[in-house]
C-alpha cells in the first residue's frame, strides 16, 4: 500500500499545468499486441518485469551488466527490480538505473510496458499510452528507451536514446500530484549508482519535465529525441573527440551547452553543422583556442571570423585554420568568432551530432555558458529540406 510523505508546502509547489506536447514517433515494427514486443508485465502499479537478459553486455561507469528489470514507473534498473514510485534525485546510491521518465506509471486502466531486442546489437523498452496513480487515463504519457550497442567504438560501449511522443502528466496521486500535476514531477535521466556519476535531463523533478516533448539535444527538427554516449564506462563528456560533450538542448538559435572548465584543459564539442557555425561564449572564460577535425572530402581546411559590432556580423577575417591544427586566438583569447568553408562535399549531416568534433581551450578556469550556431550553405539546406541529402551536384564554398 501507498502512503503519502509529502508535506503540506510540496503539495503547492510545481502546479503549473503545460499544454500537452505531441513529437517524435516511437520506434516500432517488433511484434506482439502493440507492435513494440512482447509485454514486460500485467497491468499493474510499481510492479517490474522478471530479471531479462540484456541482447549484449555494456559498461556502465565500470560495471558490466548483462541483464536488467524493466519497471512499470518509467525506467529500467541493473541491480534489481525497483517499486520506487516517487523519484529521488540523483544520485542515489547502489541503484544503477537508465530512466526515460521515473514516476508513479499505472498501467491498470490503460497502456501497457513493453521490451523488445529487435536484433544483437539493439534493446528498445516502450511505456505506450500509460496513465498515472490512482487508476488515471485521463493523461497519458508515450514514451520510449533504446540501448545501442557500439562495438565500433570499443567493447561495452553504448549509446542511450531516448523518445518523447507525448507528454501530459508529471505526477501520480501518492507523490503530492493532482490531476496529474504538482507535488514532486517525474525524473529523467541515468544514475551508476556510484554516488558519482549521474545525468539528468531538462526539468526534470519540475513541470517543465513536459517539455521534453518539445525539445532535443540532437536537433530542432526532431523535437522529443534525447541522445546520450557512454563511452569506455563513462558518459561522453568532452574529455577526448571520441566522448565529445553533446549539447544540453537544441534551440532555433543554436545548440545550448554548460560545463566547467579549467586552465589549459580541452573540452571537444560536437555539435550538428552543415557548412559552417558560430561560437558564443555567453559567460564564462573566453575561448583561447580551438582545434577542428580533419574531414574526408574537406582537405583544404576552414576560415576563421571574428564577429565585427559594427556590421552586426561575423566578416573580421582571422586566418586560416587547418585541420588537426590548434588555432590560437592570441591573448586575451575570444568571446565568439565563425567557421565557415566547410565543403558540402563533406556530406556532414545537420542531424548528426558528432559530425564535426571541436576542441577548445579557455583563457582562465570557469563555469561556461556557450551556443553554438550552424551556418547552413542555402542550397544544400534546401536540399536537405526537400529530403534530398547533400549531392555532390552543389560544389561551390561558402567563404563568408
Amino acid at each position: 500500500m501507498k502512503t503519502s510523505w509529502l508535506l503540506s508546502s510540496m503539495l503547492l509547489a510545481g502546479t503549473v499545468t503545460l499544454n500537452a506536447a505531441h513529437a517524435i514517433d516511437l520506434r516500432t515494427g517488433f511484434g506482439g499486441p502493440a507492435d513494440y514486443g512482447e509485454l514486460s508485465q500485467l497491468p499493474n502499479d510499481d510492479g517490474s518485469s522478471s530479471q531479462l537478459n540484456l541482447p549484449f553486455s555494456l559498461n556502465f561507469f565500470g560495471s558490466n551488466y548483462s541483464t536488467f528489470w524493466a519497471n512499470n514507473n518509467g525506467n529500467i534498473t541493473f541491480g534489481g527490480p525497483l517499486d520506487v514510485f516517487t523519484p529521488e534525485p540523483f544520485p542515489i546510491s547502489g541503484q544503477p538505473m537508465i530512466a526515460p521518465f521515473w514516476a508513479d506509471v499505472d498501467t491498470r486502466t490503460g497502456g501497457a510496458v513493453y521490451t523488445a531486442s529487435p536484433d544483437a546489437n539493439t534493446l528498445i523498452a516502450t511505456w505506450n499510452n500509460v496513465g498515472y496513480y490512482n487508476l488515471h487515463n485521463d493523461k497519458v504519457n508515450d514514451f520510449q528507451m533504446t540501448l545501442l550497442n557500439r562495438p565500433d567504438t570499443g567493447a561495452g560501449n553504448f549509446d542511450i536514446e531516448f523518445r518523447y511522443r507525448q507528454l501530459q502528466w508529471t505526477t501520480g496521486d501518492e507523490s503530492g500530484g493532482s490531476g496529474g500535476m504538482g507535488g514532486m514531477p517525474a525524473q529523467a535521466g541515468y544514475d551508476a549508482g556510484n554516488n558519482t556519476d549521474f545525468f539528468t535531463l531538462p526539468g526534470s523533478l519540475s513541470s517543465s519535465i513536459l517539455q521534453l516533448a518539445n525539445t532535443s539535444n540532437v536537433s530542432e527538427a526532431t523535437p522529443g529525441l534525447w541522445t546520450m554516449a557512454i563511452r569506455n564506462g563513462k558518459t561522453s563528456d568532452g574529455s577526448s573527440p571520441d566522448a565529445p560533450l553533446l549539447p544540453d538542448v537544441v534551440q532555433a538559435d543554436g545548440w545550448h551547452f554548460n560545463f566547467n572548465i579549467q586552465l589549459n584543459q580541452t573540452i571537444f564539442i560536437d555539435p550538428a553543422i552543415v557548412t559552417g557555425y558560430d561560437f558564443i561564449v555567453n559567460s564564462g572564460p573566453n575561448i583561447q583556442s580551438a582545434l577542428f577535425p580533419i574531414l574526408a572530402g574537406d582537405a583544404d581546411g576552414y576560415d576563421i571570423f571574428a564577429f565585427n559590432d559594427a556590421t552586426a556580423a561575423y566578416d573580421v577575417d582571422l586566418g586560416h585554420a587547418d585541420g588537426g591544427h590548434v588555432f590560437d586566438f592570441g591573448t586575451g583569447g575570444i568571446s565568439q568568432f565563425g567557421v565557415r568553408g566547410i565543403d558540402v562535399e563533406a556530406g556532414l549531416d545537420p542531424d548528426n551530432t558528432q559530425a564535426f568534433v571541436t576542441g577548445l581551450t579557455f583563457v582562465s578556469d570557469g563555469a561556461v555558458n556557450m551556443t553554438m550556431t550552424p551556418v547552413p550553405e542555402p542550397e544544400a539546406y534546401a536540399l536537405l529540406l526537400a529530403g534530398l541529402g547533400l549531392i555532390s551536384a552543389v560544389a561551390r564554398r561558402r567563404r563568408s
